[in-house]
């Protein structure tokens, strides 16, 4: 799926929106082209190469005997009192791209000469993809940091001469069809606006479509339904079930590929939950990306898209403060900072909060515009990006913007756009068990290495471009819209005026005469 995160940069470059938001979307907008087989192939043929996703028990079979403990670290007495990291099943990063591997290169079906036309779009939009020309010299884009950036330049070319997305109409507000733009949650509400808005990719034709998208939200899901202090989701589950069904009753559609070529986006910590049951056979782009073998609504790697947690402060100046310091002035060894959220925070906190070389902090003071933490983070070589809860954090997202190395420590953690990134040429991963470790492995890193990944975040093609075409645009359209509200303030005083002296002439016409 090397293709995906160049529609969501296409729309992002086209409304002006925060690129990160919708990043990832495009990974689920766009996986049925590279990956779909023409659903009559075979009752099974799902849009993973006419299989179903690998099952972590499968592939990983010790996964459920036994939990991964650290038996190499050997930590002091005093270190043997501080808070451990809980022990669960963990899939490394390494397992995450085998997984991936066996995902492309499963088995296929045979293709059958019944097939619709979408579905032979599909197969040459594959075919062209995978035989796309090799190049690493592309000039807009930075190929270190992508898994393969000739499939990817060529899936984002075919994307913008065929894909179609039929949007599902039912649904009432404010599940369904709106959103909130702000806050962390906010990338399910940003593609949900922009895409619905869009003229290119959507069509009101469900026979041309080659995805259907289910546009709810999971955050208003929440807001809407969830009964404050209950702990309890069924009924917001019931809801997208019930949902779901009437969709498959009233429509032909999830029967063609029994809703394999259907997607959605949702962001909130819930949404793996909500989103169970037949809901499992869609596209789901994820913020919680959590891949835990023990959870039966977990992330499936190759069908499902890792959504970027992307904390908006101002829908109306996503871009402020992007940018830092140069290698040269960042000081600070590794940053953190946040609440005692979760079982990870109190051991990183526990391990290396006295450490002056690093800024392991608990939330810090309250600074207009969140500025002190911004200033920290664009001052450190390395930013830790914890979980809390859940997986996912804003804290990717925040270092990639402040060019600041993420180092992920999130135990089973699928990172955004994973199918099109190549996220170990410029992160760190660093296992919860391996915390006690982490100042070593940090200094382990040469200065000619974190250099070299300081300039992969700092390239990122998707986030300059934007920085730089978003601000025109932004500024442009502010412009436009000041310009238009002048002319319509001015028609309406020469209307007014106007007005006024054909009144004048009509009171005084036998003085004035005709």
């Amino acid at each position: 799926m090397d293709h995906g995160f160049r529609f969501t940069h296409y729309l992002y470059l086209k409304q002006t929106i925060k690129w990160i938001c919708l990043f990832g979307i495009a990974s689920a907008v766009l996986l049925t082209v590279q990956y779909s087989q023409p659903p009559i192939f075979s009752s099974l043929s799902f849009l993973l190469s006419g299989v179903k996703s690998h099952s972590l028990k499968d592939s990983y079979p010790d996964f459920n005997r036994s939990v991964i403990t650290d038996k190499s670290t050997n930590l002091s007495m005093a270190d043997e009192k501080k808070p451990k990291p809980e022990s669960l099943p963990v899939l490394s990063i390494s397992q995450m791209n085998e997984l991936l591997q066996k995902t492309r290169f499963a088995p296929r079906s045979v293709p059958s000469q019944l097939s619709s036309r979408v579905d032979q779009e599909l197969l040459e939009a594959k075919s062209q993809i995978e035989n796309a020309i090799i190049t690493n010299n592309e000039t807009d884009l930075y190929a270190p940091i992508y898994r393969n950036i000739s499939m990817f330049k060529r899936s984002y070319e075919i994307m913008e001469q065929m894909l179609k997305v039929y949007i599902y109409k039912d649904g009432e507000k404010p599940i369904f069809h709106d959103f909130i733009l702000e806050g962390i949650y906010a990338s399910e509400g940003w593609f949900l606006k922009l895409i619905e808005a869009n003229k290119q990719f959507v069509t009101e034709d469900p026979s041309e479509a080659h995805l259907f998208y289910i546009p709810f939200s999971s955050r208003l899901l929440e807001l809407t339904l969830y009964v404050p202090h209950s702990h309890s989701r069924d009924n917001l589950i019931q809801f997208m079930k019930n949902h779901t069904e009437m969709l498959i009753t009233k429509y032909p559609f999830w029967k063609r590929t029994n809703g394999s070529d259907h997607f959605l986006a949702a962001c909130h910590d819930w949404a793996p939950a909500e989103t169970r049951g037949r809901l499992l056979n869609t596209i789901r782009a994820l913020c919680n990306a959590d891949t835990n073998p023990d959870i039966q609504t977990g992330f499936h790697i190759g069908k499902d898209v890792s959504l970027p947690t992307t904390y908006v402060q101002s829908a109306t100046n996503p871009l402020k403060n992007v940018g830092g310091e140069p290698p040269s002035n960042r000081p600070i060894l590794t940053f953190f900072a946040g609440h005692m959220h979760g079982h990870v925070w109190p051991v990183l906190l526990a391990h290396w909060g006295n450490d002056t070389d690093m800024k392991i902090l608990t939330r810090m003071p309250h600074v207009k515009g969140n500025q002190n933490y911004i200033d920290h983070m664009k001052t450190s070589k390395f930013c830790i990006c914890a979980r809390g809860f859940a997986v996912h954090s804003p804290r990717v997202v925040e270092s990639l913007f402040y060019n600041c190395v993420p180092v992920i420590i999130s135990d089973n953690y699928v990172p955004p756009f994973f199918d099109v990134l190549n996220w170990e040429s410029f992160a760190v991963f660093i296992p919860e068990k391996d915390i006690p470790n982490l100042k070593t492995v940090l200094l382990s890193i040469s200065r000619e290495k974190y250099v070299e990944m300081f300039e992969r975040v700092k390239k990122e093609e998707a986030l300059n471009t934007v920085k730089i075409e978003g601000a025109k645009l932004t500024s442009n359209v502010a412009k436009l819209d000041r310009h238009g509200k002048e002319l319509v303030s001015k028609y309406r005083e020469t209307n007014r005026r106007s007005k006024q002296a054909k009144k004048f002439l009509e009171e005084n016409k036998e003085t004035w005469g005709e």
